[in-house]
């Protein structure tokens, strides 16, 4: 990957290789930016537990504290949790140093307003702005602040979550629970967690100070530790999060991944089944969802792509659940954001109200056969790579809120510039696992004949 690829600067915030596109330098003014936006207050800072982590964190703190802002360092922790955290203790703004699911040598700043929210498309805009001008007001050495440290973030986040639980049957339950924490920033908070609930719970890969041991996505193709550690313990389900854990997949007590899309759509059936209302997910997310709110009356409304579009949408609707179908659950009322222990939560408490298992709970979700690819490509290349897909599929609907998808009865395809990577995802959804792969194909064809 060439350093122009190597750094990526969205919504998400900013990403790159440490020590490529990712350098000391970037990050000192890019936290000086921030600073100035927020304005000279208090600034909550949380990491991963990524290895550059100490780097980044002194960079940000520098950037900070020569625009006048006070730093809150609240140490190695979930993304959600310092979310609520700094929404509750009245912080000006956040940053959190994660490159989420991207492997161990990226890391990143995800940048938070006041209300615990990543900052939307127009305020990370004009934060970019002011990065490029490189005009910040810096303070003297008598005015410098001093950086204080806060280690309640995950116990707050923790209680605000068993909330809006029916807890009492979860540990009526005694629902045995395998975990695999990925030595990520939940490595503690996850299993404490689940002891809360009444849960028995067998956690591996819990050390923060250790490497990844497999991809941090919470894919299929990275779960095989906790496929063994469910078949090993006889857990009743399995449970995966990434790096900074907003994003959670589940297997069965089989060991079976059933996929990130399930997390979602269990949470969503759990919540409306109960409560039918409004639901908001991406354009990217399965028709599962459609399925869900078909059976409960409930009403669906499809955003971009990105963490903060959907939750805007969800405020204006009044949305209870909602996400993105990477295993992304937002519930607003708990945590404006996505939320993996409110996931784990969800699917527990469907669990245990119902006297299912969580192979019986699939089953009751329709089936789809959803495949993902990724195709390299620079920036400059993508308008002209999605106008040769929609050429390709002339035949179906078209629907460009976020790149280009074509819709049909029955299936769809989707392609869009990633918001944290320098490629194209594509996704394909059919009743059959040869459909989609067939759209898949014709897509690759289409893009790469454009490259």
């Amino acid at each position: 990957m060439s350093k122009q690829l190597a750094l990526k600067i969205s919504i998400s915030g900013v990403r790159g290789v440490v020590g490529n596109a990712l350098t000391p330098q970037l990050v000192t003014s890019f936290a000086a930016a921030f600073g100035t936006y927020a304005g000279a207050g208090p600034i909550v800072v949380g990491t991963d537990s990524r290895p550059s982590r100490d780097m980044v964190k002194h960079a940000v703190f520098a950037g900070l504290l020569s625009v006048g802002c006070a730093p809150v360092d609240v140490g190695i922790l979930p993304v959600p949790s310092l979310q609520l955290h700094l929404r509750e203790t009245g912080a000006f703004g956040g940053v959190c140093l994660t490159a989420s699911h991207n492997p161990i040598e990226w890391n990143a700043l995800k940048f938070f307003g006041a209300d615990g929210i990543l900052l939307r498309p127009h305020e990370a805009a004009e934060l970019t702005d002011l990065y490029h001008q490189g005009a910040y007001p810096r303070v003297d050495g008598m005015s410098v602040e001093p950086i204080r440290t806060d280690d309640t973030a995950i116990e707050r986040h923790r209680s605000a979550v068993l909330a809006a639980l029916d807890t009492g049957a979860i540990r009526a339950a005694h629902i045995h629970v395998a975990v695999d924490c990925c030595n990520g920033a939940a490595s503690h908070a996850t299993p404490e967690f689940l002891r809360a609930l009444g849960c028995r719970v067998t956690a591996i890969h819990t050390d923060p100070n250790r490497p990844f041991p497999h991809d941090p996505e919470p894919i299929p193709e990275h779960m095989g530790d906790l496929t063994r550690a469910v078949r090993e313990c006889g857990a009743d389900i399995g449970f995966i999060q990434d790096a900074d854990a907003d994003r959670l997949a589940i297997a069965d007590s089989d060991g079976r991944p059933l996929g990130e899309e399930l997390t979602l759509a269990l949470a969503v059936r759990q919540v409306t089944s109960v409560r039918p209302g409004p639901v908001v997910v991406n354009v990217s997310t399965s028709r599962m969802i459609d399925d869900i709110c078909a059976e409960t009356g409930s009403t669906l409304y499809r955003t971009r792509v990105g963490e903060v579009n959907v939750v805007e949408r969800m405020l204006e609707v009044g949305a209870e659940i909602g996400g993105e179908g990477n295993g992304g659950v937002i519930a607003p009322q708990i945590n404006p954001c996505r939320d993996s222990f409110v996931a784990m939560g969800r699917v527990l408490e469907a669990m245990a109200v119902t006297g299912r298992s969580i192979h019986e709970l699939r089953g009751a979700i329709p089936s789809y056969a959803m495949l993902k690819t990724r195709i390299a490509t620079r920036p400059r290349d993508v308008p002209v790579a999605l106008r040769r897909l929609r050429e390709a599929f002339a035949d179906g609907r078209l629907d460009e809120i976020d790149g280009v998808k074509i819709l049909w009865s029955d299936r769809w395809l989707q392609a869009r510039a990633s918001n944290t990577e320098p490629i194209i995802r594509v996704i394909a959804e059919a009743p059959t696992e040869r459909d989609a792969r067939d759209m898949i194909q014709r897509a690759q064809s289409a893009l790469e004949a454009a490259a």
